[in-house]
């Protein structure tokens, strides 16, 4: 929810934002105008109830007509305020719901355009080679995609996944699923270093955090809702993470941060069709998920940092990658910027997205009335930001990157010690 001084003081602002993104304008004018039909409606509201609090005190000394005169005023001003009270309530509710549909003010130096105008920044070779696969490094082999890997090494079986849920679902077995927990608690591992404090989230949370957190506007349809408990599934931990302070007021001396491990769950509504190949895109997946709370002015350099974390776990496990600068129509409403990190994927011969860090600056801390004390002891609105360190998508470029004519996968050195020191998965015979 953005900050109604801005929409004041400089709605142009605003409205390029709104450009950038691809989305209306016209809802400027619409909170701008619901923002001062509610100070109308609050100011009438409360010079009557000033009235009526006059009338009170001259009514023990009023005799006779006057006194007469005044129990009909506070008759008629009695319905008044109840009248006034009323549509102050109904123009609140209005401005909130003006605030709820206008998206995050994106941060200078975010590209405009739509989901194909992102900007590369950089692209990472671990081993100084080119991407196996690619035209300046052609593998020698047949490429293996990592569902034909992963079946080979009794890893992954979305066949009985779908027999069992559906379409989407899969089991990691053997060294699939001791490479899901390796690279998980890898991540975990590597916050704990730089002093980020774990966390183990619920997975269903209450309608109001959901909201907040700005998963039901535009992303409404990929999520999973409980009707009977009126609970909503969450699609990252950012989610409980981000509620998990509502309503406080944080000393943020530092930043606060956490990395949250959970379950994870969307129904990848309008993907009908699109990578129904293995574990790319499923309802339910396994994640690491950082996110800080801190001022605002601090959000920027702590955005850079969540990259950073990001950028190290990757070279941990010894994939290439590329850096991409998101454009502004495919942020998302909560983010003002956002930096996804893409490993490559030999048997696609492209980058595909593994992670993604938001600076959400104030607008989700708005909604969830997180709030810091300044120097001068005044409350304020946090920043908050959200990273991912690891998640179950991850298996797929570790597993094609890695991979050896035999169709056997070497593991990255820093997760040997998770599967029992081997340096080599061998297939099935």
């Amino acid at each position: 929810m953005i900050d109604l001084r801005l929409i004041r003081d400089d709605p142009e602002t605003v409205r390029a934002s709104q450009r950038a993104r691809g989305e209306s304008e016209s809802v400027v004018d619409d909170l701008l105008r619901a923002d001062e039909e509610r100070r109308a409606s609050v100011q009438r509201f409360e010079a009557l109830r000033a009235e009526q609090k006059q009338l009170s005190k001259q009514m023990p000394r009023a005799t006779g007509d006057e006194r007469e005169a005044l129990l009909r005023r506070t008759k008629d001003l009695s319905a008044e305020v109840k009248a006034a009270e009323a549509a102050a309530g109904a123009a609140d509710a209005t401005l909130r719901q003006a605030q709820l549909t206008i998206s995050n003010v994106i941060e200078e130096g975010a590209p405009p355009g739509g989901e194909d105008d992102f900007v590369v920044l950089r692209e990472v070779r671990p081993t100084g080679e080119a991407p196996l696969g690619s035209a300046e490094n052609p593998a020698g082999f047949p490429l293996r995609d990592h569902l034909e890997l992963g079946e080979g090494l009794r890893a992954i079986d979305v066949e009985r996944g779908a027999k069992v849920s559906g379409s989407r679902f899969y089991y990691l077995t053997g060294v699939g699923a001791l490479l899901q927990l390796g690279l998980l608690q890898l991540a975990m591992a590597q916050a704990v270093e730089y002093g980020i404090i774990p966390a183990i989230t619920p997975v269903l949370v209450k309608p109001d955090t959901m909201e907040g957190t700005g998963f039901l506007g535009a992303h409404a349809s990929e999520v999973y809702r409980l009707e009977a408990d009126d609970l909503f599934l969450v699609g990252t931990s950012e989610v409980p993470l981000a509620g998990y302070h509502a309503g406080e007021i944080l000393p943020l001396t530092t930043p606060l941060r956490y990395a949250g491990w959970s379950s994870c769950f969307r129904r990848e509504a309008g993907s009908y069709g699109k990578d129904v190949r293995g574990i790319l895109r499923v309802h339910q997946f396994d994640k690491v998920e950082m996110f800080s709370y801190c001022r605002p002015e601090e959000a920027h350099a702590e955005h850079l940092r969540l990259l950073a974390w990001e950028e190290e776990m990757l070279a941990k496990v010894e994939v290439p990658y590329r850096v991409i600068d998101v454009a502004a129509g495919d942020l998302g409403s909560s983010a003002a910027r956002k930096y996804d990190c893409e490993a490559w994927v030999p048997s696609q011969g492209r980058y595909r997205e593994v992670t993604s860090t938001s600076n959400c600056t104030t607008f989700q801390a708005r909604r969830l009335n997180i709030r810091y004390r300044d120097e001068n002891g005044k409350t304020q609105t946090a920043a908050t930001l959200n990273g991912t360190l690891a998640t179950t998508r991850w298996l797929i470029p570790i597993l094609e990157n890695h991979q050896q004519p035999d169709g056997s996968v070497r593991v990255p050195k820093a997760l040997q010690p998770y599967l029992g020191g081997r340096d080599v998965l061998e297939p099935s015979r």
